[in-house]
């Protein structure tokens, strides 16, 4: 283990081609395979109609959506520790197509399935089932995805490359959310009940199996092409491993994961929808605000891992997280009044939620190469499950009272949990620092 930690040390050289193109293969793939995931969320009030009874408000319909989407994250766990397993044992590589192929079969599936005016009871149930495949594919692929770009690239870039791959996988929430906003453009709401959303995913189906083809072009990392040659491979079970000694890290990894799922979850993700049945805000222009902060949001990845490679992890999580905080509350308190200001203050809100882009340099680093895989997904997927279950739907109560403005309440406390990481990094209790 030391020397494989120590060729990572050591490696100094600047970011060479072989680096961009691994880089941008990831970051596309990531791109399309996350787009399969989260379109979900931005036609949830349609799905929630189409596969339940009728006769339900609209706010009974989004709650009863958000709830299949919250079963995903359940499913997390299962696949990310399976797949992180074989990801430490056998290759980074087979992991990282596997997944991607476990996201474009059920989301074209999606797009085929029959409502509950057809089959009744079945609908949602089959919907759900294909949910949890979708979770499983998408808890292998975020922590292999962060683990296959730090382990490709020198030791003092490792901040930016999985930066890169977190803003080409919120790239994917941008994709999403720009369909979301021409289809409520330029569909009456009736052609998009009937057949409007089933192109979302159709297309997230088709843009799936394109991930899978680029990912053929990828190669083995050469941090588990070292380990391999050495016969550093653990033969024990690696989440038993992770959790018995390496739960500092985990405990770590799990907080700023947290914070992590409020930014992608509540303000990307859900405020689009929630502007619509709490706010009353018209759906081109909320879903067109949704975009705005998803672009905002794959450039506040970016910015993210330049400073953990200029100022450290932890000084960069607490920017972000206080960040985070204040941009969301300006942005719901702007809703509350009418939304006069929505555009500008959803592009901050966006770039704040960039704590994305810092959060996975903290999880690469809270765990040594041989089972650094496991580790992450131990960590991530499990407090994501946590976290992304019951944040939807806690969220959709939220949003029904206090004026609308619960959601910002919960960023906030959310918020102040990456603060208090961010100073347990700072004072070096665990002797996290920037590479």
């Amino acid at each position: 283990m030391s020397a494989t930690l120590s060729d990572e040390t050591i490696d100094r050289r600047p970011l060479d081609r072989g680096d961009a193109k691994t880089l941008i293969l990831s970051a596309l793939g990531g791109a399309l395979e996350f787009y399969d995931f989260v379109i979900f969320v931005y036609f949830a009030k349609t799905i929630g109609h189409l596969f339940f009874p009728p006769g339900g408000s609209d706010w009974l319909a989004q709650l009863q959506a958000f709830s299949l989407f919250a079963v995903a994250y359940l499913a997390r766990p299962l696949g990310g520790i399976v797949m992180a397993h074989f990801g430490d044992r056998i290759g980074r590589k087979r992991m990282f197509t596997l997944s991607v192929f476990l996201m474009a079969v059920p989301t074209l599936l999606i797009g085929a399935l029959p409502t509950y005016a057809s089959i009744g009871v079945l609908a949602p149930v089959l919907l759900t089932l294909l949910r949890v495949v979708q979770g499983i594919a998408i808890g292998g692929e975020v922590p292999g995805a962060w683990v296959f770009v730090s382990e490709h690239v020198p030791a003092h870039r490792k901040g930016l490359a999985v930066a890169s791959l977190s803003a080409g996988l919120t790239f994917g929430i941008l994709i999403g959310s720009l369909l979301a906003a021409y289809l409520n453009a330029h569909m009456t709401p009736e052609a998009l009940m009937d057949h409007g959303w089933r192109i979302a995913f159709v297309l997230g189906g088709v843009f799936g199996f394109v991930a899978v083809y680029l990912r053929r072009w990828l190669s083995e990392t050469p941090v588990f092409a070292r380990m391999r040659e050495r016969k550093q491979l653990s033969e024990e079970l690696l989440a038993w491993v992770v959790v018995r000694d390496h739960l500092p890290g985990v405990l770590l990894s799990m907080a700023v994961t947290w914070v992590l799922t409020a930014a992608i979850v509540v303000v990307i993700l859900l405020t689009p929808t929630l502007m619509q049945t709490a706010f009353h805000i018209d759906p081109a222009r909320a879903f067109t605000g949704g975009s705005i902060g998803a672009f905002t949001l794959c450039v506040g990845c970016i910015g993210g891992g330049l400073l953990v490679d200029w100022l450290g992890r932890g000084t960069a999580m607490l920017i972000a997280s206080l960040g985070l905080m204040l941009s969301t509350y300006a942005l719901y308190f702007d809703l509350q009044a009418g939304g006069a200001h929505l555009y500008p203050l959803y592009a901050i809100a966006g770039a704040f939620a960039g704590v994305a882009g810092i959060v996975p340099a903290v999880l690469v680093a809270s765990f040594p190469a041989p089972i650094r895989f496991s580790g992450i997904s131990v960590s991530y997927n499990v407090a994501y499950a946590i976290a992304g279950a019951a944040t939807p739907v806690l969220v959709g109560y939220l949003a029904k009272g206090v004026g609308g403005i619960g959601p910002a309440h919960y960023v906030a406390i959310v918020s102040l949990v990456g603060v208090a990481a961010s100073i347990y990094m700072i004072a070096g209790q665990r002797g996290i620092r920037a590479d």
